[in-house]
């Protein structure tokens, strides 16, 4: 196993996510006041909270949260979910665990960078590129061609970060018969479903479709609930989740048990969360179609089909770099610039930045943007 390299996007966050005034880059939905979850609480949570006893918890996982997180599912139960300190745990340990020196594995590009740099760390790695001139599309004949005899695993990320791209179901579930035909675990990052656009473009989840995929979700993204730090893998292949569980040990053992009971009300409750970070996202899209109504001589952009992150394109003479680093710098409105999203394995669009379209100060920092720009004209 190599080392890994620094992650571009947590350094470039690092430098700027609490200090710009605006982050228009969030990946995360809006979030809540803890006395707004602690109201959704049923009685028996709600005692749970109060009687507390701040000891250590199962490395599943609360049997609880499990149980709830299981009751999202068509085909699992509680036994089928493990428990991390958000997806990042569960990518890594997932890639860790399934991924030796002789192996191969196959992800989708761009990427969110570990799913890319850890299992290239451990094995040769083949990139399949979303299509960034046919709105991001997913070539399956690609996919397939890029599968081979010890290919292991397979990396897809569907709404992806951070286009917000979504395909089809039929395109979805060969993904699914294709990893079934050849023996490949399929590990499927669903952190933003239920953020959907269109609510009837929403995905199956992967694990209630076959016994070799992992889905892996958080209540980071669409729930908005990242402080958190609770993730889970979903997968019937219960051999494996118990891998997953030893592995756990060599990082976290265990999740906070305030954060588990506070997951259970939010997983309960998930409907009323997601449901209205849906709302918020549809309210603040007239915002930004008329933004870059007005400024279309500097930017293309389509809204995600969905999630909360977009992927537009930049057409200033400066280059986006330059660009976001000025505009944060000078205005404190915080973007992603494509460096941030460049991978190993295959070209990817240099011209690009990452939007966050979730966040209920969408306005005010479009204003301050929007100003920025009119005094550079």
């Amino acid at each position: 196993m190599t080392p890994l390299p620094d992650f571009r996007l947590e350094a470039y966050f690092s430098r700027w996510e609490f200090t710009a005034e605006y982050n228009l880059a969030a990946s995360d939905a809006e979030t809540v006041p803890m006395r707004e979850l602690l109201a959704l609480a049923d009685e028996e949570d709600r005692r749970a909270w109060e009687e507390l006893r701040l000891g250590y918890t199962q490395t599943y996982g609360d049997p609880a949260l499990r149980a709830a997180i299981a009751g999202t599912y068509e085909r699992l139960d509680a036994a089928d979910v493990l428990c991390f300190a958000g997806a990042e745990e569960a990518i890594l340990l997932v890639m860790q665990v399934l991924l030796s020196a002789g192996d191969h594995a196959v992800v989708i590009t761009p990427n969110y960078q570990s799913a890319e740099t850890v299992p290239l760390s451990i094995c040769e790695v083949t990139g399949v590129a979303l299509e960034a001139d046919a709105d991001w599309a997913l070539d399956l004949g690609a996919f397939e061609k890029a599968l081979r005899p010890n290919t292991r695993l397979a990396y897809v990320n569907f709404p992806h970060n951070p286009t917000g791209k979504v395909v089809d179901a039929g395109t979805f579930r060969r993904l699914v018969e294709l990893c079934e035909e050849r023996g490949v675990y399929l590990v499927s990052d669903e952190v933003y479903r239920g953020l959907e656009l269109d609510p009837a473009r929403t995905l199956p989840q992967a694990a209630d479709l076959s016994e070799r995929a992992l889905s892996i979700n958080v209540l980071s993204k669409a729930y908005g609930l990242p402080g958190l730090r609770i993730g889970w893998i979903a997968c019937r292949d219960r051999a494996l989740l118990s891998r997953l569980e030893r592995a756990k040990h060599y990082t976290t053992i265990c999740n906070s048990a305030p954060g588990e009971v506070l997951a259970r009300i939010a997983v309960k409750n998930r409907d009323r969360l997601v449901g209205r970070n849906r709302e918020l996202i549809a309210a603040n899209l007239p915002l930004f179609e008329a933004f870059f109504a007005e400024f279309a001589d500097l930017f293309a952009w389509s809204p995600p089909d969905g999630g909360c992150v977009c992927f537009p394109r930049y057409l200033g003479a400066d280059g986006v770099e330059e660009f976001c680093r000025a505009l944060v710098e000078e205005a404190g409105v915080l973007l992603l610039p494509a460096s941030v999203y460049r991978s190993e394995l295959t070209p990817t669009p240099t011209d690009r930045f990452r939007l966050g379209i979730g966040r209920a100060d969408a306005a005010e920092a479009l204003e301050a943007f929007a100003t920025w720009l009119r005094k550079r004209r």
